[in-house]
């Protein structure tokens, strides 16, 4: 394997310092993600260890032993009716967009998913991320409805459309 090739794999503690840098950048800098906070150390690490717990995954993308990406999901809703349903994420460090990276951690994703007998696959979107919807739809993501105005940060309302994936 060459020394600059892309591994996915499931993280580890290791990791959760890096996954804890991406997810702060996208906190205080963008509107990916509707939290406010900075997310601690220890609250990434609860975080993921509950993860564990439950079943669901947290994988990777390194390249020379740093983390570039990380995608997981969970549940879309805690009822037992949607047990079947899963919500993703997935963030990319600043230096490692455009380069496939998001797309070897979904196609990942989304394999672990189907084995795992989940149905359908679920993406919130800001509706102001354009390269996020397209990322989707290149996975065959289809569009099912905005809510408007149901996010509030960095003085504006926002928007989130949200996309599925049928998981056959």
């Amino acid at each position: 394997m060459p020394a600059n090739a892309i591994t996915i794999r499931p993280a580890t503690v290791d990791d959760l310092p890096s996954v804890q840098a991406i997810i702060n950048h996208e906190i205080l800098h963008s509107t990916v993600t509707y939290h406010y906070e900075e997310k601690t150390l220890t609250e990434i690490t609860d975080w993921f260890h509950q993860k564990q717990r439950n079943g669901f995954p947290l994988i990777v993308a390194l390249q020379n032993e740093s983390v570039l990406g990380y995608a997981t999901y969970d549940h879309f809703r805690k009822k037992a009716a949607y047990r079947f349903t899963v919500e993703h994420s997935v963030y990319l460090a600043v230096a490692a967009r455009g380069k496939g990276i998001g797309q070897l951690l979904m196609t990942t994703l989304i394999q672990q998913a189907k084995e795992e007998g989940y149905h359908l696959m679920v993406a919130g979107i800001d509706t102001s991320n354009r390269d996020s919807y397209e990322f989707h739809k290149r996975l065959s993501f289809e569009e099912i409805g905005t809510f408007e105005e149901v996010g509030y940060k960095f003085d504006r309302w926002l928007s989130i459309t949200f996309m599925q994936l049928f998981l056959k």
